[in-house]
């Protein structure tokens, strides 16, 4: 099974209740000795259904907009070699890193925002940014595969924001003899 990174999600805390520095304080002023669980189980003892809902909604949006986002990525085997496709529109072909050892394969890339760039060797003349959902900076992603790849026959293709990889499987596993002492 290939096993791409993902990303961990932080549990749903109920507004009003927060954690600094391991000290859970909240709205409703309850002692510091109070445990962290206890606080939230009041909290939703005490709100109803639909207050659930909101504040949930809240943190998910918050969470979403604050993740980090990997590009999408498909893996495909067949008898003779792993393929892997992954998404990059915006991403120029020189800000593509690829890396493998013998089981594993790591993606990097950058996405640079040219508006930025164009900007500061222009200052004054650009617009205002009014909106921008665009998502610019680096990122990693690592494939681990089943069985070993050869490293010095992978293929890589970029085009139309689409990264193609080939990486052939390994014919012969290595075996080393060990001559035993004592």
């Amino acid at each position: 099974m290939v096993r791409p990174e993902s990303i961990g999600s932080a549990p749903l805390i109920p507004a009003g209740i927060s954690r600094r520095e391991g000290v859970c304080t909240g709205a409703n002023d309850t002692p510091p000795s109070e445990s962290f669980a206890i606080r939230i189980m009041r909290t939703l003892r005490s709100a109803s259904a639909f207050d659930l809902f909101d504040r949930i909604e809240q943190q998910l949006s918050q969470q979403l907009q604050s993740a980090e986002r990997v590009p999408a990525a498909e893996v495909h085997e067949t008898p003779d070699a792993y393929r892997v496709v992954v998404e990059l529109p915006g991403v120029a072909k020189e800000a593509i890193d690829v890396k493998a050892t013998d089981r594993t394969l790591v993606i990097s890339a950058e996405r640079r925002n040219p508006e930025a760039a164009d900007a500061q060797e222009q200052k004054g003349s650009q617009p205002n940014l009014l909106v921008s959902e665009f998502r610019y900076g680096t990122w990693s992603r690592s494939f681990r595969f089943p069985q070993a790849i050869e490293r010095e026959q992978l293929v890589a293709s970029y085009r139309d924001g689409l990264l193609s990889l080939s990486a052939p499987k390994a014919n012969t596993v290595t075996s080393v003899q060990v001559k035993v002492e004592g």
